[in-house]
């Protein structure tokens, strides 16, 4: 018994020399890995910069205009979306020669059921 209390022991007082050299191991990979994920972003967001800038410098240009165009439009839009019952029970919008724009109901869909305020009398 005495011996294997000995033994027991001297495993353990080595086992803890070799556990440290892991953890010291096992942190300076995950340190590689921080310094590789960091340099892998910093190099994505060089190459990302002149694309964002440009996406910037097209918002400053269409921001207006598509203000404009919501307060214009918007509340049309909003009536003729209030009158749909599903967007994909409608064709694409056919453009007349007249300027006319048509948007159709497809022949599949499930009929169209009107509101009252849509009944002229």
């Amino acid at each position: 018994m005495k011996r294997f209390i000995a033994i027991l022991a001297t495993t353990a007082v080595l086992a803890v020399p070799a556990h440290a050299a892991d953890d010291e191991e096992m942190s300076d990979g995950l340190s590689l890995i921080d310094q590789g994920a960091r340099l892998f972003f910093r190099g994505l967001m060089n190459e990302m910069e002149p694309a964002i800038s440009d996406l910037q410098a097209l918002g400053d240009e269409f921001g207006p205009k598509m203000a404009e165009l919501v307060n214009e439009m918007g509340p049309a839009l909003s009536e003729m979306l209030d009158r749909i019952d599903d967007i994909r029970n409608y064709e694409a919008p056919e453009v007349l020669p007249n300027g006319d724009i048509i948007i159709r109901r497809r022949p599949d869909a499930t009929p169209w059921e009107p509101r009252e305020d849509d009944i002229e009398l």
